[in-house]
């Protein structure tokens, strides 16, 4: 399939993984606290290194990003604490659907944006799959939460080239989202406190997004995240599956070893300076899926970077927290209550 030229280039550089079960225990690896991050544009930052090949980490901070026309539809569910919408909103030209919970009561709400794990886009219904119990959980306690469907997913517009484009176009839907979230000026939403939550491949989307448009949102957590390095996912979810995209990717752009700048400037790692915003990682011990040992590198780099990054590892937890799930997200919630503020 043809790639794309700049204009449509996006997504996550991340391709990732179906959900596995575990359990958790909780100690903290690394922090390097530093307070809260600024909300100043991202065109304020230093300028990119210029980019060499569309699809790119260079490439996707170079784009100037859209996100507006935040469009609620039909009411999904009402309960005593929130109301769930169908929503739509436009980012990059795209039409992209969703979900919106927003709290009953006098807002208005900090907002967080949803960045969910893979599914497969042939049977992903709109806001299910790997975040289900932090959509409601966190609207329950007052955060108005965006779950995006990202493209080619549920009624969102399609993008052909986005596989091939190593999936940075969610990249662009996340930043849309928070963009849409900001300038919908809807009374519920408070704009000036947008935090992001990122599972699995949405972890990954979270990292792309913090290096791309370092200081849009106020904080970030990413759950059980995939490598921050797009071939080794690569490498762990499709060339071991025998998924024939892959001879298209080695032909396009080559391998680590042979052509070892493109793969650098895929990776959000190389652009660990960018980041702005403070970063919390969960991650299970005994997770098959991403292994541990990703996160700690990513938190090893955002560390050397001088970043306040902190990285919460659970004893036993799979990919998909069991026991100490509520562990974990009554840190996020504290998190996100010290950083969206």
């Amino acid at each position: 399939m043809p790639l794309r030229l700049w204009g449509l280039v996006a997504g996550l550089l991340l391709v990732a993984v179906s959900a596995c079960t575990g359990s958790d225990g909780g100690d903290e690896r690394s922090a390097s606290p530093r307070g809260k991050a600024t909300s100043e544009s991202p065109g304020r930052t230093a300028s990119p290194t210029p980019a060499t090949h569309p699809v790119s980490i260079p490439a996707l901070i170079a784009r100037k990003h859209t996100g507006s026309a935040l469009r609620l539809g039909d009411v999904l569910a009402r309960n005593s604490a929130y109301t769930r919408y169908a929503v739509t909103y436009r980012a990059n030209g795209l039409r992209i659907s969703g979900v919106l919970n927003i709290p009953r009561g006098d807002g208005p709400f900090p907002a967080l944006v949803l960045a969910h794990g893979y599914a497969d886009v042939r049977t992903y219904v709109s806001g299910r799959g790997t975040l289900d119990r932090e959509q409601d959980l966190l609207a329950r306690n007052g955060y108005v939460v965006l779950h995006t469907d990202y493209r080619n997913h549920a009624g969102s517009d399609d993008d052909p080239d986005n596989d091939m484009s190593l999936r940075l176009g969610y990249t662009e839907d996340v930043i849309g989202a928070v963009k849409a979230l900001r300038s919908s000026g809807r009374a519920e939403i408070d704009g000036d406190r947008i935090g992001l939550l990122g599972r699995s491949m949405g972890g990954g989307v979270v990292y792309n997004t913090l290096v791309a448009a370092p200081g849009l949102v106020d904080a970030a957590v990413a759950y059980a995240p995939v490598s921050g390095r797009p071939a080794e996912n690569i490498d762990q979810f499709q060339r071991r599956n025998g998924d024939p995209l892959v001879k298209r990717i080695d032909t396009e752009y080559g391998t680590p070893k042979s052509n070892p700048k493109f793969w650098r400037e895929a990776s959000p790692l190389t652009y660990a300076d960018r980041i702005k915003d403070p970063l919390l990682i969960h991650h299970g011990t005994r997770d098959t899926s991403c292994p541990v040992r990703w996160s700690r590198e990513a938190a090893s780099v955002f560390e050397k970077a001088g970043k306040d990054v902190q990285l919460r590892e659970y004893e036993g937890e799979g990919h998909v927290f069991g026991a100490r799930w509520r562990t974990s997200i009554d840190r996020t919630m504290a998190f996100f209550k010290a950083n969206l503020r």
